[in-house]
């Protein structure tokens, strides 16, 4: 190999990781697939998650994302088949939170769900964060959208 990079093919961002003291050791987040676009996080605690609440699963990791991104925190479609779904999805994780990464799950059915120690509970993306500068104007439809919100049907 030359060092040189595929065209196309980007640097990785490197995410600086640490663990917190008193949660259990998970594997750090990675991605289930080569092709799989996010980086799963899985449970440093088990949690049952109960119908109508919200419970705080703990990761046992803290975060911080290179210059010029961000953290992003998506829900695993595997669990929303069986009705655990993520509260606030996708969530940011700020360049500057210093906190563990915590995921907000809820159960959708009478009862409880288990989570237990190292299940995937989420997954993990680095995003670019791009500055923008907001200034009044008039926004006027495009052609192809004037029906409103949700005009393009089902």
């Amino acid at each position: 190999m030359n060092g040189r990079r595929s065209p196309g093919v980007a640097r990785p961002g490197r995410i600086v990781v640490e663990r917190v003291d008193g949660a259990a050791s998970v594997p750090l987040p990675a991605r289930a697939t080569d092709g799989s676009a996010c980086f799963d996080l899985r449970a440093a605690e088990a949690a049952a998650l109960t119908y109508g609440q919200i419970t705080l699963v703990r990761t046992g990791l803290r975060m911080r994302a290179p210059p010029g991104t961000f953290l992003e925190v998506r829900p695993r479609s595997g669990l929303s088949t069986k009705g655990v779904l993520m509260a606030n999805a996708p969530g940011t994780i700020d360049r500057d939170y210093a906190g563990e990464v915590k995921v907000p799950l809820t159960y959708l059915f009478p009862g409880s769900y288990e989570i237990e120690v190292g299940d995937r509970i989420g997954q993990i993306r680095l995003v670019a964060d791009r500055i923008a500068v907001f200034r009044p104007g008039t926004v006027r439809p495009m052609g192809s959208r004037r029906g409103g919100f949700g005009s393009t049907g089902r």
